[in-house]
């Protein structure tokens, strides 16, 4: 499979704005053999925004933007994931979801970002409702892949991986809005969370700088063998690759999954050991 990362400055509140940015991009994707378009996190809208804007700009998955994304998809034949503020509970809550649009426009999947950083996150959007397990990170087939989602900061939680991998995924997107100072996320926790659950993680992050922050760039495709495929620092539409033979012969390399003692459990839960030890 062939993925299309893009790497862009935010368009903060500007939703008009970075649906013709995705049309170009999915068309720039489409060119480049791309199977599949992830863009950064809170895409649709810009990162930081504020509370008042969020809930302003917000939309239901199946919304005006969400049908504009998935007739691009569509055109290009090209899958999309993107990051949106998702309206929900008749406008009075919003979550920093992330929507994933096939080829064909069919949407398969709206995933809420279950780890808020600081305040900032926790001010513009309502807590995920209910307990958080398992089923608050699916793992979706497509084109014989298997694929788990995870928006910025869910991915610096070994837990949240580890429990996409053992559901079988065998790439996380991760859309995000990861700032300059925060680089050892990109140089160590992207290629370590690859290795250890034998997956690749692809992640498409913003370039520039809004009125709050200064995002970092350094997009990448880290493969289970901890090679990076990776972006500078400013605008790129990133193209990398994922191969099924090199993924299941570093699983046979490393088996990872396999041999671990400890089980994910629930938050609250006490680890619990797994024996025998498997051979």
């Amino acid at each position: 499979m062939r993925l299309a990362l893009g790497q862009v400055e935010p368009l903060v509140g500007d939703k008009a704005g970075n649906l013709q940015r995705a049309e170009a991009l999915a068309g720039q994707a489409a060119e480049a053999g791309a199977d599949l378009l992830i863009l950064p996190e809170m895409y649709l809208t810009g990162y930081a925004l504020g509370r008042e804007q969020t809930l302003a700009l917000a939309e239901p998955a199946d919304g005006p933007s969400a049908q504009e994304i998935a007739a691009i998809a569509a055109k290009h034949s090209v899958a999309i994931m993107y990051g949106y503020p998702e309206a929900a509970t008749g406008g009075t809550e919003v979550f920093n979801t992330a929507g994933f649009v096939d080829s064909t426009g069919d949407r398969l999947l709206d995933y809420r970002k279950l780890h808020y950083f600081g305040d900032l996150d926790r001010d513009q959007f309502d807590p995920i409702p209910g307990e958080i397990t398992a089923s608050c990170c699916p793992v979706i087939p497509w084109r014989g892949w298997q694929l788990g989602v995870g928006i910025c900061y869910d991915i610096e939680f070994p837990e949240l991986a580890r429990q996409l991998a053992v559901s079988g995924a065998d790439l996380i997107c991760v859309p995000t809005a990861n700032m300059v100072d925060c680089d050892h996320v990109q140089e160590l926790l992207l290629p370590a969370r690859a290795v250890e659950n034998q997956l690749y993680v692809a992640y498409a992050n913003y370039c520039g700088a809004d009125s709050v922050f200064e995002y970092g760039g350094l997009s990448q495709l880290a493969a289970p063998g901890g090679q990076q495929t990776l972006a500078g620092r400013g605008e790129q539409l990133l193209i990398a690759e994922l191969d099924r033979q090199s993924l299941e012969a570093s699983r046979a390399e490393n088996p990872y999954l396999r041999d671990r003692l400890f089980q994910v459990a629930p938050r609250g839960a006490e680890m619990t050991a797994n024996f025998p030890h498997s051979s």
